[in-house]
């Protein structure tokens, strides 16, 4: 199936029903009075986040959305139908961008989460609605709104706990194979990986955490060359980023780690900020001695500070204290995050308290 991560699309709402004009007529009941009945509401348009949709493909050649009208009131104080909303599937993950304004809308992170786009007219008003003491015969209505119509830009960022990112061939579709059950193509020639790709790492029985592969990055992929850059959204959500880098014998790590990092900043300051672990792939086409100098080499041309791993994702070599690392840090981030949230709730919680007791009080 194509992958797509983008979509613009146009949605409408429908136009509300027009209210009736009517009076009772019946044999032997003169002046029966105003029976003008409501119209009924425009339908409405909203996004639904869907965990079986992987990709906005629908939406590729399908971009016209409108729901439909309410019909109108009738006499006898009957009321219009109204028409019901229209929702349409997009994956988890997908930003919602009002196209005109470049406003964003929203941002559908969970399954079944729901987002209005467009909001359906409201019912005109019958005649027997206006009916009072001083006007006994109304003869006014009045007509259903319109909808709202608008041009959506859509965004798919896939959710993913551990990004990978480095040139082509560095061996990140080799990695994310060993390492989980995703099977991306791998070839011994550039650009096999064409769309990202998602995997479950299972550590054990009770853990596991998601890793995404995108196409490898070149130089110059800031200006638009190769598709590495088209597919680092993908890596936005990531908590942390692996950094694969081919040592093989006929490779050049350093000039390859500098261009990935200043691609990596030109496209997004704080993506390039995010916290990088360094994986020396390819390890065992280097004998000990020569991989423990190449390794020191790199640590310290670079000044590295951060985690430095040395595998063989075509050997399934180095993966056992790797995953378990990679766990323990995005459980420590998780614990983190949610202490960060705690005084927040605590402040909201005693809000709330507060206001209770001060009910009771006026009680």
């Amino acid at each position: 199936m194509q992958f797509v991560d983008e979509a613009t699309i146009h949605v409408a709402a429908g136009k509300g029903g027009n209210g009736c004009v009517s009076f009772r007529r019946e044999k032997y009941i003169p002046r029966g009075g105003p029976d003008g009945g409501d119209g009924g509401d425009g339908g409405s348009v909203y996004l639904i986040a869907d965990e079986g949709v992987n990709t906005l493909l629908e939406f590729r050649f399908n971009r016209q959305f409108r729901a439909g009208h309410g019909t109108g009131g009738m006499g006898k104080h009957r009321t219009g139908k109204g028409h019901e909303d229209l929702y349409l599937k997009v994956p988890v993950g997908t930003l919602v961008y009002d196209e005109s304004t470049d406003e964003l809308i929203g941002d559908i992170t969970s399954h079944g989460k729901t987002l209005l786009v467009a909001q359906g007219g409201f019912h005109g008003i019958g005649n027997a609605r206006f009916k009072s003491s001083i006007n006994r015969t109304p003869r006014q209505s009045s007509n259903g709104s319109p909808g709202d119509a608008r041009k959506l830009r859509m965004e798919l960022q896939l959710l993913a706990d551990v990004g990978l990112l480095g040139f082509p061939n560095a061996g990140k579709s080799t990695l994310i194979r060993a390492v989980s059950a995703a099977r991306p193509k791998v070839a011994d020639y550039p650009f096999t990986t064409l769309q990202p790709n998602l995997g479950l790492v299972r550590v054990d029985e009770s853990r596991s955490f998601v890793m995404a592969d995108i196409p490898g990055i070149i130089d110059g992929a800031a200006e638009g060359a190769g598709l590495g850059l088209q597919f680092l959204r993908h890596l936005s959500r990531t908590r942390l980023l692996l950094h694969v880098v081919d040592c093989g014998p006929h490779a050049s790590p350093l000039a390859d780690i500098r261009s990935v990092i200043t691609e990596l900043g030109n496209f997004n300051e704080e993506l390039a900020g995010r916290e990088r672990w360094l994986i020396l792939n390819k390890m065992d086409l280097l004998d000990e001695e020569e991989a423990a100098m190449q390794r020191q080499e790199i640590i310290q041309a670079l000044d590295w500070q951060g985690p430095v791993y040395a595998i063989s994702a075509l050997a399934k070599t180095g993966f056992a204290d790797l995953v378990y690392r990679i766990m323990d840090d995005l459980e420590s981030k998780k614990r983190a995050e949610r202490l960060a949230l705690k005084p927040a709730d605590d402040a909201l919680l005693e809000g709330l308290e507060e206001q209770t007791d001060a009910d009771a009080e006026n009680e």
